[in-house]
């Protein structure tokens, strides 16, 4: 193993820093994610110095590497979670609070800050919150270089930077400065990305400067113990090994701090085991029984043609235009969650999912551009399943206009599952708010269930309701049944 296990401290909320610190070494970590509040090193204290240098000795006494943490709920604003914000009109106190984190790191040694975006408010506009954004960041920046301490920024579900793609893309959009990292949840990956951890942690690799490990379901932001969710826990510390990350990899369950002792114990068990079981894995040769069909091998690490494929295009990325067209015979064509999405159109099927990874190691070797032109060439000389393969992969793009011309040419077929791919996170994220709202019409007339559309709770306008309403009247008017999403959006927002 690589990197470092450690445990959040605001998991141990009702404990004494010092106290949690010590029961968190003798639990078997190596390391600390320390979150800054009001009993946990306050960087307001007016004795901060002293407290600074009293933890960073401890720590070392302890052999604990650290991050620091920036998520303290009420720290800024005793009645407001979480403000002020990046993105909020005001955000001068969270810019402050980010640059005395990282004077605190300095003095800790500790390896990065970490911090997110907040969410946006509902009357700002994208556009406004990514200027605030950029301005913000570049601000703290400067103390990062004068601190000589990376930061880490990390995508959180809800939040105006939600996921992997838009963190990378600010990154490149700031001109992707030597001290700015990314944090990534390896949970967050479960509940909002369109691809696992594993494939998260590959596609940020050499980026990471944090990680936080804990379990959570699909569309869920709970954090959860291992073992309560659908995190693949062995394939996702594979992973962190496989791109060789030597940093922390802290356990974040802010919530279960009424019984830290145990739930810390009980987290640092799963680890050994899951590192264990991925190490017998590598190195023992064991006699393994065949899956029953190829969708059992394609989420894990270890499936035989899918890993070397991905190793084909890190040494030559021309190899996707001939393993692109081989995914379906190799790994399968089965629908991902086959009791609950028969055509694969909510979740995707297994080749989609494998083009997906391939697509994320390509971007981790091309640059924007030519990364685009590769995208769109797959694109136009593809079958229905390769074109289904780019679309569901275009979260690997920052060159937003070459997506959405490929967006906008899948929404004027027919084909369901082409037009289900076409309204992913992408279009979600970048699709203009006409185009958006007459794809979400698009998936109604052919049949695309919304629950395939991203973002449709945070889109959905007064506008897409006129409209949804204009067409369930000519369908009823014609005697033909209202689709039960445009009934359930209809009355959601009534």
């Amino acid at each position: 193993m690589t990197f470092h296990l450690g445990y959040g401290t605001n998991g141990f909320a009702n404990h004494r820093l010092d106290d949690a610190l010590r029961v968190i070494a003798d639990l078997g970590y190596t390391a600390v994610a320390l979150t800054l509040d009001h009993d946990h090193l306050d960087p307001y204290a007016d004795d901060l110095p002293k407290r600074v240098d009293h933890v960073a000795g401890l720590l070392d006494r302890l052999g604990l590497r650290s991050v620091v943490e920036t998520g303290a709920r009420y720290l800024l604003d005793p009645i407001r979670k979480h403000y002020p914000t990046l993105v909020c009109d005001s955000p001068d106190r969270r810019v402050d609070f980010l640059n005395r984190a990282l004077r605190v790191a300095e003095g800790l040694g500790a390896d990065c800050v970490s911090f997110w975006s907040g969410i946006k408010p509902s009357d700002v506009d994208d556009s406004v919150a990514w200027r605030r954004m950029l301005d913000g960041i570049a601000l703290v920046l400067d103390e990062a270089e004068v601190r000589g301490v990376p930061l880490g920024l990390e995508p959180e579900p809800g939040m105006f930077v939600q996921h992997l793609s838009d963190a990378l893309r600010l990154r490149e959009e700031l001109g992707a400065p030597r001290l700015f990292g990314i944090t990534l949840d390896v949970g967050h990956c479960v509940a909002v990305e369109p691809v696992d951890a594993a494939t998260c942690i590959r596609r940020a690799a050499d980026l990471l400067v944090n990680v936080q490990l804990d379990d959570m379901r699909t569309g869920v932001h709970e954090h959860l113990e291992f073992g309560e969710g659908e995190l693949d826990l062995p394939a996702t510390l594979a992973a962190l090994s496989e791109v060789g990350y030597t940093g922390v990899a802290a356990v974040e369950l802010p919530r279960h701090s009424h019984a830290a002792p145990v739930v810390a114990s009980r987290a640092f068990a799963a680890l050994r085991g899951a590192c264990v079981a991925r190490e017998h894995v590598a190195t023992e040769p064991v006699v393994r029984a065949e899956p029953a069909s190829d969708s059992e091998w394609v989420s894990d690490v270890d499936h035989p043609w899918l890993v070397e494929a991905e190793q084909k295009v890190r040494r030559d990325p021309a190899s996707i235009a001939s393993l692109f067209p081989a995914v379906g015979r190799k790994v399968g064509r089965e629908p991902l969650r086959p009791e609950t999405d028969p055509q694969g159109l909510v979740h995707g099927t297994v080749d989609d999912l494998a083009r997906m990874r391939l697509l994320s190691v390509l971007a981790e070797v091309l640059e924007p551009e030519p990364l685009a032109e590769e995208l769109s060439k797959l694109y136009r000389y593809g079958d229905d399943a390769e074109r289904r393969g780019v679309l569901r992969g275009l979260t690997v793009l920052t060159s937003v206009p070459a997506g959405l011309e490929l967006v906008k040419d899948a929404l004027r077929t027919n084909d369901i599952r082409l037009v289900a791919a076409a309204m992913g996170e992408f279009a979600g994220r970048h699709l203009d708010d006409h185009n958006w709202r007459h794809g979400v019409l698009k998936c109604l007339f052919v049949g695309v269930p919304l629950a395939a559309v991203s973002d449709v709770d945070e889109r959905a306008d007064a506008e897409l309701l006129r409209m949804v309403g204009d067409y369930a009247e000519e369908r009823r008017a014609a005697g033909r049944t209202v689709p039960a999403d445009a009934v359930t959006l209809l009355e959601a927002r009534a």
